[in-house]
């Protein structure tokens, strides 16, 4: 019978030689117990034991549904910090996830005198591969995002500005059922496309010019993501040239994905291919990252990472080239690992096309 996502969880603390763990990321949070609270500036905790024992503690101000989690209620005015040391086992290392704040770990540090130590892999690990629920939700999330797309490129014309093709993508985010982007939509043109992250602006669509679009929406709770990049007449030559080499890097690193293959090795078969035909430096920023509940989640597809590939694994390939003062080319898919390969999440087409 397969683990469920808790007792995957303590079975990467025991990997990690922790007894106890403090999971504040509040996605985390939803992903192990299905209540989500931004907390602001208030303490959210989910205390994890190897002995199986659990303890949410929350403000009650927070909006908590009926768990099977023992929840410990708090107050503004009450020492919460001090009723979180008590559950803790000072003679025993804490594991902490990267969010928990000074302004809390720092009291219970100094309350406890208990040894800390990172501890976010044990959660972000498990995340990282999607369960058979999560790649549904995650598919359903691309083929919205393939709508959007193809209804961009169909609504884009020369004369509009970046930020009224920015607001239409958010607009049919919410028309077709999601909760809205999953991150904010990246629309450029020409030149503003040599800055991978720019912010759309009254920049206005002129006959000739490129446009990308680097967008996403947040479907039931996951996140889609996708790039492409259209024109608006005949590409010049070095227009073409550079299209079809940040294509054929996408397929390049596609091509490879299986399991067992090193994230770095994924990185480099799209990397060594623009850097042979002379612009490496202008591919300035990994190949990938990995995505679910939030569009970047912990790991991601780069020369650092040595770690291998498994199935279920959800991440981007997004190769590009940014030529400054000229104009910039980005293709993305995300791809979820499979048993003897992997499967595209979205399917807008990539060979290239004029629009406007």
């Amino acid at each position: 019978m397969a683990m469920n996502r808790t007792e995957r969880v303590l079975q990467k603390m025991k990997e990690h030689d922790l007894t106890q763990l403090i999971v504040s990321d509040p996605y985390s949070i939803l992903y192990l117990t299905g209540c989500f609270t931004e907390p602001m500036e208030r303490m959210w905790v989910l205390l994890l034991k190897d002995n199986g024992e659990k303890y949410l503690f929350a403000n009650r101000l927070f909006n908590v549904p009926e768990l099977d989690i023992p929840v410990i209620w708090f107050s503004d005015t009450d020492d919460y910090v001090g009723m979180l040391a008590r559950h803790i086992d000072s003679s025993r290392t804490l594991g902490v996830d990267k969010v928990f704040p000074a302004r809390f770990l720092i009291p219970l540090m100094n309350s406890t005198g208990v040894k800390t130590v990172l501890g976010s892999q044990c959660v972000d690990d498990v995340r990282a591969v999607k369960d058979k629920e999560e790649q549904k939700l995650m598919f359903e999330s691309s083929a919205v995002n393939d709508k959007v797309m193809e209804d961009a490129s169909r609504y884009i014309k020369v004369g509009m500005s970046e930020r009224q093709i920015a607001e239409f993508i958010a607009s049919r985010y919410l028309a077709y059922g999601c909760q809205g982007n999953s991150f904010d939509s990246i629309v450029s043109f020409e030149a503003n496309a040599a800055d991978p992250h720019h912010e759309p602006d009254n920049t206005v669509l002129q006959k000739g010019q490129l446009v990308l679009i680097d967008i996403g929406g947040r479907l039931n709770g996951y996140c889609s993501d996708m790039t492409r990049t259209f024109f608006t007449d005949q590409p010049d030559e070095k227009h073409l040239m550079i299209y079809e080499l940040v294509r054929k890097a996408n397929e390049k690193a596609i091509s490879i994905i299986k399991p067992g293959v090193r994230l770095k090795e994924i990185d480099a078969a799209a990397r060594d291919l623009i850097t042979e035909a002379g612009y490496g430096p202008y591919f300035n920023h990994r190949l990938g990252h990995f995505i679910g509940q939030t569009d970047h989640e912990q790991g991601d597809v780069s020369s650092a990472n040595e770690n291998p590939v498994e199935p279920g694994m959800i991440f981007s390939i997004e190769p590009g080239i940014y030529l400054p003062g000229e104009f910039g080319v980005r293709i993305e898919d995300l791809v979820m690992v499979t048993e003897d390969g992997c499967r595209l999440l979205n399917h807008v087409d990539k060979n290239w096309k004029i629009i406007g």
